[in-house]
């Protein structure tokens, strides 16, 4: 339930207060009075007001001088104020106040229904700030909930995965027959795509959670990097062709595993999201002595409608049907390892040849 809206109310005089309050008061409204500026001035270092009805003339501290401190302070400038004078209707007090940062002027005698008809706008936007507060509230508590949820599963699927690999790889080297090993080499496959999307989880949820992803540097080849990559991937699909060229100093001081994770990624999207049958092309560039740069280029285009999106996680739509292969995290991941380098990565989406290019910009320390 939302706490109720606050009004203040600011007169020297307790009839102007009391004929204020009795026009005002109503259901799911609280009315905070104050005889003076300075009085009005404690009262907002406690209460968060809605809408402040001030006096124009009051003794020591007028009705202008308390709008100026107030818009004067972070915690009061947005309040909205409404001056209430007895004066006649001069322009330059007007405009004064106007400056002093009033929305609005009542003079007394005040109309009834034109004062609450104006207080209740204010009202009412104040209402539905606090609804939007306390629904942004509740939906970042459920992301973190969510997310400490994936950690911890991502975790506790690991020891029964890893049981479960095990098992595998024990049946298919001792298969007593083809069928056994075919199957043993299916659950291995399947164990093996399961652990892959487990640990995208666990970065999305140290990404989130830990405000990204921690890497350990040491000294790196990233050419033995990507050697180890590609024996990888090439086992796993022998039809997959990938032409990689190499040039200048490939070693810096990076973390080697989650580089592996970059290049995994990279190339895996490529071959995934490519032109079937065309060729992968991987180039590292060393020839910087201040960087290393890394492109992988297959043929095809991204959709322009998927650019704004394309480093999110849980991206949807890019893919054709029947050729989803993960949860959609492996650019998103892509990105934050290569910024927790200090590196940046960046895509040509349909460059010559409409070929699309993946970029990453590593510093060597």
């Amino acid at each position: 339930m939302l706490a109720p809206v606050k009004c203040l109310l600011v007169d020297d005089l307790d009839e102007n207060l009391l004929a204020l309050s009795a026009l005002l008061r109503g259901e799911g409204v609280e009315l905070l009075q104050a005889r003076s500026g300075a009085q009005a001035l404690e009262l907002l270092l406690v209460h968060d007001v809605a809408l402040a009805l001030l006096d124009v003339q009051m003794p020591e501290m007028d009705g202008f001088q308390l709008a100026e401190l107030m818009r004067g302070s972070e915690r009061t400038r947005h309040v909205p104020i409404i001056f209430v004078t007895a004066g006649g209707r001069d322009q330059q007090r007007i405009f004064k106040g106007y400056e002093s940062g009033a929305v609005d002027f009542l003079f007394k005698p005040i109309e009834a229904h034109i004062l609450r008809n104006k207080a209740e706008v204010f009202f009412q936007l104040y209402r539905q700030k606090q609804q939007l507060a306390h629904e942004l509230r509740e939906r970042t508590e459920t992301l973190r909930l969510n997310e400490m949820f994936v950690a911890m599963l991502g975790h506790d699927l690991r020891n029964p995965l890893n049981a479960i690999l095990t098992s595998a790889t024990l049946l298919q080297r001792r298969a007593p027959d083809e069928d056994t090993g075919k199957t043993a080499g299916r659950i291995l496959q399947g164990g093996r795509r399961m652990s892959a999307m487990i640990e995208n989880m666990l970065d999305l949820a140290r990404g989130r959670l830990a405000g990204g992803i921690a890497v350990q540097r040491a000294p790196t080849d990233l050419g033995s990097i990507v050697e180890r990559v590609l024996q990888e991937l090439q086992a796993a699909l022998p039809e997959a062709r990938i032409v990689t060229r190499r040039s200048g100093d490939l070693a810096g001081e990076w973390d080697a595993e989650r580089l592996s994770q970059v290049v995994a990624n990279l190339v895996g999207n490529a071959l995934q999201h490519g032109a079937p049958g065309e060729a992968v092309d991987l180039v590292l560039d060393g020839d910087d002595p201040a960087q290393l740069t890394l492109v992988v280029v297959n043929e095809g285009c991204i959709a322009p409608e998927l650019l704004p999106s394309l480093f999110d996680p849980f991206r949807s739509g890019e893919r054709p049907r029947g050729r989803n292969e993960g949860l959609g995290l492996g650019l998103y991941i892509v990105q934050q390892i290569v910024q927790a380098h200090g590196g940046r990565v960046d895509v040509e989406p349909c460059g010559e040849g409409r070929r699309t290019m993946f970029t990453v910009q590593l510093p060597r320390r």
